[in-house]
């Protein structure tokens, strides 16, 4: 009999779960969204912080088998996305 995978990040049904945080951040949560954003933004939260992680596990996994990134050159394509005109075209 196949299992059925558990679902990704985002997908399944909703359901309630309990989390404690310090009064500072409840307020400053309800301040951000109202009581009625609440969930789902921390819901965005969680997923962006599950994909980072996924994202350093895999530029991990790239680096131990490829070596270490050419920070020069990660520099130069940082530079090229924001549209900065001293990026260096041969550098990149």
């Amino acid at each position: 009999m196949a299992t059925i995978p558990d679902p990704a990040p985002g997908e399944g049904p909703v359901r309630p779960v309990s989390v404690s945080l310090h009064e500072g951040t409840i307020a400053a949560l309800k301040a951000r969204t109202g009581k009625r954003g609440m969930s789902a933004y921390v819901e965005a939260l969680i997923q962006r912080q599950l994909e980072r992680e996924r994202l350093r596990e895999l530029v991990e996994d790239a680096e131990s088998e490829h070596g270490p990134v050419d920070r020069t050159a990660v520099e130069a394509k940082r530079a090229l996305l924001r549209g900065d005109a001293t990026g260096s075209a041969d550098a990149a």
